[in-house]
């Protein structure tokens, strides 16, 4: 009877759900849009400024509300419906898009409004980000379709991000970053429609009266008390602070070091891209979240190779399949570590923890992308990725050491679950 069952289980088992399906149609579109968006405002800042310190700036801003808001995001998230919720943080984005396009368009755009309308958007992703993690469970109608569907987030996340740059690329080469802005603000239609197409049950959450405060410090207790939650924020805040400090400095490459234009850099991001889609596929593609533990472990390794081998490189198809590594081992630790997140903690808390991680994630980006523009100002760009690469080799090394006993702490919610009766976690 199970050997039956387990034959007729689909491929991509979350896509059962119809929910789950007008959220997957809907974010791929507009991510594809955000993605076209982040390569346009890269480039027009440096063609504006010429700084790689400016890019840090930009960079800053978009993602320090993520660190400071995101715990107030996460008790936002606890305490309401996180449907209404992103439907209302799609609008807001999709305005601040929109305008971002119309400055473009008219020639007026001056690095300013970039900075500006980048904090804008931070604010908004330190909602949305925890919201849209946490309302994953609330689109899947059989609880063991959830590592999958977590899984389809990340591949769609990639393949955004391999189409987005690549298509990005070339209609900045052809026609201006302004079409970018106005492409990605009209995308968001297509995720309002498919938020407000959703049979979402009445929100059951239990609403606490208690100080949002106090909410703030017992998720962090929670999260922080309970070593493999612990492991998993403090890697992927060194991945995100370190690893991804090459999505600022790439415009660099792109036109000095390899001497390129706009489409280089589109095929670099793209590149990325491919190597983080292959990872996400194989995540949707798992059967299990059993055994995640050693991909959370060694994605930092493969990133920290990619790094050193992208910052060494002056051929540009060595720097696309150096960049085939980097995404690759990006998606690995992030995704993986995402899926055994959601897969152990408790549902009251759900909003606390993907904040507390949102802000692990993308919270520590925006220092990783000032100290990047410092350290490419002063010691070149090649150095500054070295140096993150042996970085990341190094917090795997350190994640490796822990496993058994975080393997340990975890099983007896496995066994609970229902995940595992025997064998590893």
């Amino acid at each position: 009877m199970n050997t039956q069952a387990a034959e007729k289980k689909p491929i991509i088992p979350a896509f059962r759900s119809r929910n789950y399906r007008l959220f997957f149609i809907g974010q791929g579109i507009s991510l594809i849009g955000s993605w076209m968006t982040q390569l346009a405002t890269i480039w027009l800042v440096y063609h504006l400024t010429n700084s790689p310190v400016m890019l840090g700036i930009v960079g800053f801003t978009s993602q320090i509300p993520s660190f400071v808001l995101g715990p107030f995001g996460g008790v936002f998230v606890d305490r309401f419906s996180r449907h209404r919720t992103l439907i209302g943080t799609q609008i807001l984005a999709m305005i601040q898009s929109l305008t971002l396009a119309v400055l473009a368009l008219t020639g007026v755009i001056q690095v300013w409004h970039i900075i500006a309308l980048s904090l804008l958007q931070g604010f908004i992703n330190a909602v949305d980000a925890p919201a849209r993690q946490a309302f994953v469970p609330e689109l899947i109608e059989r609880r063991d379709d959830l590592a999958n569907a977590i899984a389809i987030n990340s591949t769609m996340f990639n393949g955004a991000r391999l189409i987005g740059p690549a298509i990005g690329g070339l209609l900045i080469a052809q026609v201006g970053a302004a079409y970018c802005f106005l492409i990605d603000g009209l995308s968001y239609i297509a995720v309002i429609i498919a938020l407000l197409a959703m049979n979402i049950k009445s929100n059951q959450l239990q609403v606490s009266s208690a100080n949002p405060l106090k909410q703030i410090k017992d998720g962090f207790n929670y999260a922080f008390g309970f070593p493999p939650i612990r492991a998993i924020l403090i890697l992927s805040a060194l991945v995100s602070f370190l690893g991804m400090q090459y999505t600022i400095i790439v415009p660099i490459f792109a036109e000095k070091i390899l001497q390129g234009d706009a489409q280089t850099l589109g095929f670099l991001m793209a590149a990325s891209g491919v190597g983080a889609l292959s990872g996400g596929i194989y995540l949707a593609t798992r059967a299990t979240v059993i055994g995640l533990g050693r991909l959370i472990a060694f994605g930092p390794t493969i990133l920290g190779c990619g790094l050193i081998g992208f910052s060494l490189s002056r051929f540009l198809p060595l720097s696309l399949f150096s960049l085939l590594f980097v995404g690759l081992g990006t998606i690995l630790q992030i995704a993986a570590g995402n899926t055994v997140l959601q897969t152990i903690v408790d549902d009251d808390k759900r909003g606390r923890v993907m904040s507390i991680y949102t802000m692990s994630f993308l919270g520590t980006i925006p220092f990783g992308n000032l100290l990047a523009g410092f350290l490419a100002n002063h010691i070149g760009a090649t150095n500054t990725l070295i140096i993150d690469g042996i970085a990341c080799i190094l917090g795997s090394i350190f994640f490796v050491r822990q496993l058994p006993a975080l393997r340990r702490s975890i099983r007896p919610i496995y066994e609970q679950k229902g995940i595992l009766t025997s064998g590893k976690a």
